[in-house]
């Protein structure tokens, strides 16, 4: 909500980099979307080893 509110400001200021930004903006979205993707496997594989290192902790702790 607050981006839209900021978006609207700017077209009252400036309206061409408001429908530049507008253009842009799912083009900008797709070439992030691969970094987004691998930074969700990277922190799935970290959380897998972390579980697995403390999986001995855990099954002592609820012996």
């Amino acid at each position: 909500m607050v981006s839209f509110l900021l978006w609207l400001i700017l077209i009252v200021l400036c309206w061409p980099l408001a429908l530049l930004a507008l253009i842009l903006y799912p083009i900008v979205w797709l070439i992030l979307l691969p970094f987004r993707l691998l930074g969700f496997a990277i922190d799935l594989s970290f959380s897998f080893i972390r579980n697995l290192v403390m999986l001995p902790f855990t099954l002592i702790g609820k012996v």
